[in-house]
């Protein structure tokens, strides 16, 4: 069976990778569009203590118990390097009370999540700093020692590596659906022609599905997201830092620290630095990471994350479409979630079904 699959961010290279390795002919285009969400993501793998609720937590979790699993595959390729470690997740608040929330909701998620969670222990001020040596001296914390991180570029390039492996190809241009008919891909002169098309591209997914009079319920949200370098430090180990809000903290092996996100609603495809977000990552940061102050500022990344309105992922065939599927939608969880689902829509493709992992998300 010969798949297409447009768009190789997270999703179309997850996708990619377990249509591959189950002897699926697979073709990956890709435009390599600026602000492609993955290009710029920093990714913590530890949902459990989210507010979330329903299938979008279940997918949530699903997508980081899978995590062990897809780099084992990946291994098995002959892929070593994905940048995946689970060095913990230490969730920080100068509220005993806000915390006590978070710890509760994590210990009541971990019985039904099992082992993957590991330790949740609530641990002082001294602990925090030696953890994340960084933090402010006000913050207590709860750490969840099975708490993951990747980047979103290594995990990618991965994922086609593995692919490839398996003998998937990748094209480089911008595709365009065929108005009607089978689902047909012009790349430029080219034509594709596939047993099935997966629209994998993210934000762009309208820009796909126009010609053939298809619209999703999804929009671009800008993200913002800083590297910090703190030369002469051992960053290695740090665990990933989640002050219950909006923003977050991922150290990397090199002496660096990724602080971030902007969510930008309304941003439309203006993939640009600015000035708001810029300020607004930094301030976030140093009020609850001080030591943080002399970090040399690296490189600002903007990705447009697909932003679902109805605040799910949207997943499945699309309806009277015979052979078009479509994923998209994940917002700021698609590191976690993309891996899972993207095995989840290889054996619905492969095998014409819907599977029941996904049913919850259909278009």
């Amino acid at each position: 069976m010969h798949v297409i699959v447009i768009g190789a961010g997270i999703a179309g290279a997850s996708a990619a990778f377990a249509l591959a390795r189950r002897g699926a002919a697979v073709t990956v285009v890709d435009s390599g569009a600026a602000g492609q969400a993955t290009a710029a993501s920093a990714g913590i793998i530890a949902p459990w203590a989210s507010a979330v609720e329903g299938p979008f937590y279940d997918l949530y979790a699903a997508g980081a118990a899978y995590y062990p699993e897809v780099i084992g595959l990946l291994a098995e390729a002959g892929v070593e390097r994905t940048d995946y470690r689970r060095n913990g997740e230490l969730l920080v608040h100068e509220d005993p009370a806000r915390l006590d929330e978070a710890q509760a909701r994590v210990e009541a998620r971990a019985r039904d999540a099992g082992p993957i969670v590991g330790e949740v222990r609530r641990v002082g001020n001294d602990e925090v700093r030696a953890l994340f040596p960084v933090l402010a001296p006000t913050l207590e914390g709860v750490f969840i020692s099975g708490g993951g991180r990747v980047d979103g570029r290594t995990m990618r390039d991965a994922l086609l590596q593995g692919a490839a492996r398996y003998g998937a190809r990748q094209v480089h241009g911008r595709a365009r659906l065929r108005p009607q008919g089978p689902p047909r891909v012009e790349v430029g002169s080219e034509v594709l022609e596939g047993d099935a098309v997966l629209v994998a591209s993210g934000a762009w997914a309208n820009e796909l599905l126009e010609p053939r009079g298809l619209r999703l319920a999804v929009e671009p949200q800008r993200g913002q997201i800083s590297h910090l370098r703190l030369d002469g430090v051992d960053t290695s180990r740090w665990p990933s830092v989640h002050p219950l809000s909006h923003h977050y903290m991922v150290a990397f092996d090199d002496s660096r620290v990724a602080v971030g996100a902007t969510r930008e609603t309304g941003s439309g495809f203006d993939a640009r630095v600015t000035a708001q977000g810029q300020w607004q990552v930094l301030s976030d940061a140093l009020r609850i990471a001080p030591g943080l102050a002399d970090a040399t500022l690296i490189e600002t990344r903007v990705g447009l994350r697909p932003l679902p309105s109805e605040q799910a992922p949207i997943a499945g065939p699309l309806p009277g479409q015979d052979g078009l599927y479509v994923v998209t939608g994940f917002g700021a969880a698609g590191l976690t979630m993309a891996p899972y689902t993207g095995d989840a829509l290889a054996r619905s493709i492969l095998g014409g079904v819907t599977v029941p992992e996904l049913a919850g998300f259909a278009p």
